[in-house]
C-alpha cells in the first residue's frame, strides 16, 4: 500500500537531473536524506561518485545502500534516491543477468520503500531513446530500466523530464 509522496525525476546522461533533484529535496527538507544506490565499479565512477558527494553539504543523510532499498529507515522523511539505474544495474548483477528475477525483486523493494510515510525524490535514466544496442545483455538491460521506469513513474505524483538542465514538468 503506498504512502509516499514521489517525485520522479527522468532525462539523459548529465542532463542535470541530480542537480534538479537535490533542490527539490531542500526545497521539501533541510536535513533530506541522500539514498545512494551506486556501486565503485572503477576509478572513473569512484571519481562521479566524490563529485556528488562534495556538492552536497553536511546538511544531507547520506546512506548507502546497492540492492534492499525498502529496509532502509530515515532520519526524516524526505529522501532523495539517486538513482534507479545503477540501483537496477546492482540487482541485475546479483542476479546474474536473469530478467524476471531482477523486475520482481526492484519492483518488491520499491513496494517497500513507497509502504513508508515519506516524501521520496526519485532520480533515473532515459536510456531506450537511441540505438537499439547489439549485444543482449545490454538490450535486456534497456527493458528492465524501461519497465522499471513505467512502474515507478505511473506511482508518482509528480514527473519532470531533464533536458539540458531544464526541467519539463510532465505530471
Amino acid at each position: 500500500m503506498k504512502k509516499a509522496t514521489i517525485h520522479f525525476v527522468s532525462g539523459g546522461q548529465r542532463s542535470g537531473k541530480s542537480e534538479y533533484a537535490e533542490s527539490v529535496a531542500l526545497s521539501l527538507s533541510e536535513a533530506p536524506n541522500y539514498l545512494a544506490t551506486s556501486k565503485i565499479w572503477d576509478d572513473a565512477f569512484e571519481k562521479r561518485i566524490t563529485v556528488h558527494k562534495n556538492r552536497r553539504s553536511d546538511a544531507w543523510h547520506t546512506i548507502e545502500e546497492e540492492i534492499n532499498i525498502g529496509s532502509v529507515i530515515f532520519q526524516g522523511n524526505v529522501v532523495l534516491m539517486d538513482c534507479i539505474t545503477l540501483w537496477i544495474t546492482n540487482i541485475f548483477d546479483a542476479y546474474q543477468y536473469d530478467v524476471a528475477k531482477t523486475i520482481a525483486h526492484a519492483q518488491e523493494e520499491w513496494d517497500l520503500l513507497c509502504e513508508k510515510d515519506i516524501t521520496v525524490i526519485v532520480v533515473t535514466n532515459e536510456i531506450g531513446m537511441g540505438v537499439i544496442p547489439m549485444e543482449s545483455s545490454i538490450r535486456n538491460f534497456v527493458d528492465i530500466q524501461g519497465k522499471i521506469n513505467q512502474y515507478v513513474a505511473q506511482q508518482a505524483d509528480y514527473a519532470t523530464f531533464m533536458v539540458s538542465g531544464l526541467p519539463l514538468r510532465v505530471k
